[in-house]
């Protein structure tokens, strides 16, 4: 299966993509690793970011550019088609020295199902080979 390439936008600018690539289909969730455009440390970025728009961090470790994110509202990601993939809520995660995640939390079914058709096979062929063994 090709892989479907998301956008992500902060503000209305395209600040990344990602493959959403990781899932918790169940809890609607998924997450991926993002490609970043344009900006070079995701730390440095995200920390100006939600100190200028008071959005609490759930870890920040200067010394090591490592920071998590709290919802971020400006920030969506868009489908291939352009259609913004509705959830609860968004996280950033990482470090400069090793990579940075978006998750998603709260994806609604029908919706999770219809973009995410291969993380909910997957998630029931584990299940079905876990029955059978």
């Amino acid at each position: 299966m090709p892989k479907t390439q998301y956008n992500l936008f902060l503000d209305g600018q395209i600040i990344g993509t990602t493959e959403l690539e990781k899932a918790d289909p169940p809890m609607g969730v998924v997450y991926g690793q993002v490609q970043f455009i344009g900006i070079v440390s995701g730390y440095d970025f995200f920390k100006k970011y939600c100190a200028a728009n008071n959005i609490a961090l759930t870890a920040d470790f200067p010394d090591d550019k490592l920071l998590s994110t709290r919802t971020i509202k400006g920030l969506s990601v868009r489908n291939e088609r352009g259609v913004e993939i509705q959830s609860l809520g968004n996280q950033i995660s990482g470090m400069d020295s090793d990579s940075f995640d978006i998750t998603l939390e709260g994806v609604a079914y029908p919706i999770y199902e219809e973009e995410f058709p291969h993380h909910v096979q997957a998630y029931n062929n584990q299940y079905k080979a876990s029955t059978h063994s």
